[in-house]
């Protein structure tokens, strides 16, 4: 198809984007798919590569497509359900979904907890704890990027344990705790920063949801204690009461 009326007063990019939008909408674009590359959508529609990127880029802030640097755009997944509850599980949620779940060690360092890591995790202001970075994804979507602090005397290591097995319940299972569950949650939004924006795959000025959570073992001592930056577009939180 040709997109020539522009007597019609509707821009151009626009036009693209809608044309683009009812392909993934019935079908012929289906999720996880990548797009054709630009040159071919210009050539589709008879219009210049500046056109074609001001139409994904607007598709993009939709949520409906996503850009993967060196790679090309695919058309995002449906928003993955999320539920939460008392034992919340990343690659149990991802693969009940039929996607496969996939864990990342960006960083871990060694610091000193303060006061108030200190009082979420029952130790004494100073004591040293482990930060891991993490970031997750359902098939090649990145969901969320964690930040989670432990004990370094109770998970020494733990950033190398992480590395290897790329699973926090993995993790805790190297150190003997087979069992663990929520002890607290706290939702709210923010605007994904920079460094999360390149993690997620977002555009700069992107909403992201914030989960502040605490798990505890079967006895109640806390076990770690974790910021998590979830993609607003790409899950929808479940609230679970049992």
């Amino acid at each position: 198809m040709s997109i020539q009326d522009v007597a019609t007063g509707v821009a151009l990019w626009r036009k693209v984007a809608d044309e683009i939008e009812r392909a993934i909408a019935d079908g012929r674009f289906a999720a996880g798919t990548k797009l054709p590359g630009e040159t071919e959508i210009a050539e589709t529609y008879r219009v210049n590569r500046h056109t074609v990127r001001r139409a994904l880029a607007t598709l993009a802030e939709r949520g409906l497509v996503r850009a993967e640097r060196g790679s090309g755009t695919y058309v995002e997944a449906q928003r993955l359900a999320y539920p939460l509850r008392s034992r919340t599980r990343f690659s149990e949620i991802v693969g009940a979904g039929g996607r496969e779940p996939r864990g990342q060690l960006i960083s871990s360092a060694e610091q000193a907890a303060t006061r108030e890591l200190a009082r979420t995790l029952g130790i004494k202001t100073g004591a040293p704890l482990i930060r891991i970075e993490t970031l997750r994804s359902a098939d090649r979507t990145p969901i969320c990027v964690s930040t989670g602090w432990l004990s370094a005397q109770r998970f020494p290591d733990a950033g190398a344990v992480f590395a290897r097995v790329r699973s926090m319940t993995k993790l805790f299972a190297h150190f003997g705790v087979r069992d663990y569950r929520r002890a607290t949650t706290r939702i709210t939004a923010a605007i994904a920063d920079a460094s999360d924006a390149a993690r997620l795959d977002l555009p700069l000025g992107h909403p992201v949801l914030v989960v502040d959570s605490t798990d505890i073992d079967p006895d109640g001592k806390p076990l770690v204690t974790k910021r998590v930056r979830f993609a607003a577009e790409r899950v929808e939180f479940l609230i679970e009461n049992s």
